[in-house]
């Protein structure tokens, strides 16, 4: 990582102390950070997996295995996101609000990393944690292309700084339109560390790109 990307990631950590956004906006705000160019080449027309109807979340996440929930963790930066449904290992950087109020994206060029949106909660604390990446960029598909494809009981692993692991297990995967997106039961606090992976999805138009978002709904069930 370089110098200067250092102190962006640094000035994100100290931005969400000033002013947090409201979840009522972020959905849009994520949509707007997440628009994205879908890869021109014929080996990708068809475009990136979207989630099977039979994965919508229910309304609310399962409880654990055996009813017995982890503790939820104290506060840490995350450090590497891990998929291995979809073999996604990637670093994790900060990303922020931008001088416009808006959720920063990770840099589009680089398609192994993902962005955690430090307004929220870390992953593996009380409340709802949200790292958001690429479907593609110009060069083919980027971190999270197979997002879609996910299955309710995949597991993703957040790394994070304090050397714990947090695993999630996947309890719902869909794709929402950007002028409908249900931002209040997206990132509601459902009382647990839960997580949310975002990535592009939907349709997609050369003069608009995609039309929507693939929402991952998680929720922690281990702690390593």
């Amino acid at each position: 990582m370089s110098s200067s990307r250092s102190a962006d990631a640094a000035e994100a950590e100290e931005e969400p102390r000033r002013r947090r956004a409201p979840w009522g906006v972020l959905a849009l705000v994520l949509l707007t950070g997440l628009a994205l160019i879908r890869n021109g080449s014929g080996e990708f027309d068809v475009g990136p997996p979207q989630p099977a109807s039979a994965a919508a979340p229910d309304t609310r996440a399962p409880a654990a295995p055996g009813g017995q929930e982890p503790r939820a963790l104290s506060h840490a930066a995350p450090k590497r996101v891990a998929i291995p449904a979809i073999r996604v290992s990637a670093p994790v950087t900060a990303v922020g609000l931008d001088a416009d109020g808006w959720v920063g994206a990770p840099p589009p060029d680089d398609s192994n990393l993902a962005g955690w949106f430090t307004g929220a909660v870390s992953p593996g604390e009380k409340g709802t944690a949200v790292v958001v990446g690429h479907v593609d960029n110009q060069r083919g598909p980027a971190v999270f292309y197979g997002l879609g494809s996910l299955k309710k009981g995949n597991h993703v692993e957040v790394a994070r700084e304090d050397g714990r692991t947090a695993v999630f297990e996947v309890y719902g995967i869909e794709v929402f339109d950007k002028e409908d997106f249900p931002g209040d039961r997206v990132y509601r606090d459902t009382g647990r560390p839960e997580l949310r992976v975002i990535t592009c999805g939907g349709g997609f138009s050369k003069q608009n790109g995609y039309d929507g978002n693939v929402v991952v709904f998680a929720r922690m069930v281990e702690v390593r």
